[in-house]
């Protein structure tokens, strides 16, 4: 429908291009107090319900201004990295200018002190004592902390799923050739037909060699939720290591960290919650601190310190500190408000593909299994082809997934993404699924 290439193309355009249009405007309006009307547009809606503002486009669209994202473009993959808000960058280009003053003097008597702060806002918004919660770069950082330091025996097993993020899996394969382990993995449906489908197919496979189950709260290939809690609950209770990747569900879905009862949980935030490139934390449970091997050397790897797992060298303290900017914007919003919008943008362009028969969903669309990320096959069109088709041709940025049974696109759209934005996505594909590809594809 959009574009030469399929009708009524000019109506689509003019739609879309007079969106971008009032949004440029309204950009311009907004850019500079843009923070402080999305912070005071979450107190003003304290008293209403995550639900009924879902969908309140006056409320929404100052949360949008407070990102200075190109809106000639439109990122439908936020399930990669994040864009920061202003408010987020402008704290980390503050502390770089001050960190380069003395860097020897800001950085290590300044600002490193400073990011205990940091550690005790964390701590309070995922759920446990901060003295559990080591800042770190990423997931991945976090959990081969937790991986490379658990002590394991030649024939020992750790279980995980065949969708597990592929740099976890690379890292227990490293400890299959080294250490003698046994990765076991096998397959989940796509999607599940409950959670507890998930639950019993940890738990069936569980050995007598099982010392640790590697399980995802939020799957990367289609965005699945996993029972983590349930899972963990019946890891301990067989005398299981837990360790949850958290990478896309922290900041995008409300639940309490501390409650999900596992042994270790690794995050990066700057996914879901809009922090600095380069930032995460790793959740190491109290009673596990002191006999967990750091992945890098510290002064005492045995001691019960959790910033042992922070022994990295020199690093920038600017990203660390520009958390706080971020958990401030984040509790603006309000988390479960942002859950609610999140999966509302998600249905918006779900409920609308689904009708079609041609359009496979791999994530299910129940609340308890799903938000943001949703992965669409597209049946008779190539994946690899309509990808390159929705950038080169409507400059819309998504990824293709395509791993075991699944070959589609993954659409993650986020806070500052628009319903005209969503629109026009679904505008294309339904053009191309009517029409095919164009033969230049």
């Amino acid at each position: 429908m959009v574009g030469e290439d399929f009708t009524p193309a000019s109506t689509t355009r003019r739609r879309f291009m007079g969106f971008v249009a009032v949004g440029a405007m309204g950009y311009v309006a907004f850019r500079d107090g843009a923070v402080s009307l999305a912070c005071a547009a979450g107190k003003d809606a304290s008293s209403d319900s995550a639900g009924a503002l879902a969908g309140d486009e006056s409320f929404w669209s100052h949360i949008q201004q407070a990102f200075a994202v190109d809106r000639s473009v439109i990122n439908l993959n936020n399930g990669g990295v994040n864009p920061s808000p202003r408010m987020t960058q402008d704290a980390l280009r503050r502390h770089l200018e001050f960190s380069n003053q003395i860097p020897s003097r800001n950085l290590w008597h300044v600002l490193d002190p400073q990011i205990e702060l940091v550690r005790q806002r964390l701590a309070r918004q995922f759920g446990c004592d901060a003295e559990e919660l080591a800042i770190t770069r990423n997931t991945s950082e976090s959990l081969e902390i937790a991986l490379y330091g658990l002590d394991l025996e030649p024939g020992d097993e750790i279980l995980t799923t065949d969708q597990d993020y592929p740099r976890m899996i690379n890292t227990l394969k490293q400890r299959e050739q080294r250490d003698g382990i046994k990765l076991v993995t096998f397959d989940i449906p796509n999607p599940p037909g409950s959670l507890a489908e998930l639950t019993r197919a940890f738990e069936s496979r569980v050995t007598s060699r099982t010392r640790a189950l590697l399980v995802s709260h939020m799957t990367t290939y289609t965005g699945q939720v996993f029972p983590v809690a349930d899972v963990c609950r019946m890891a301990r209770a067989k005398g299981i290591t837990t360790i949850v990747d958290g990478a896309h569900a922290f900041g995008q879905i409300v639940y309490d960290g501390g409650a999900v009862g596992a042994d270790f949980y690794g995050t990066s935030l700057h996914k879901w919650l809009h922090a600095p490139i380069g930032t995460g934390f790793l959740y190491v449970r109290r009673d596990r601190i002191e006999r967990h091997w750091p992945l890098m050397a510290a002064p005492d790897p045995r001691a019960n310190d959790i910033r042992k797992f922070e022994e990295i060298g020199t690093h920038p303290s600017a990203p660390r500190l520009a958390i706080a900017e971020a958990l401030v914007f984040q509790e603006g919003i309000g988390p479960k408000r942002k859950e609610a919008r999140l999966r509302f943008l998600r249905d918006r362009f779900a409920k609308r593909l689904t009708q079609n028969d041609r359009v496979r969903f791999f994530t299910s669309l129940k609340p308890e299994q799903s938000c943001a990320i949703a992965t669409i096959g597209f049946e008779g069109i190539g994946t690899a082809a309509l990808q390159s088709h929705l950038w080169k041709k409507h400059k819309i940025y998504t990824i293709a997934i395509r791993y075991g049974k699944i070959d589609g696109l993954r659409i993650s759209p986020n806070v500052y993404t628009t319903l005209g934005e969503i629109d026009f996505f679904c505008d294309v594909v339904e053009g191309v699924i009517r029409n095919g590809l164009p033969k230049s594809v």
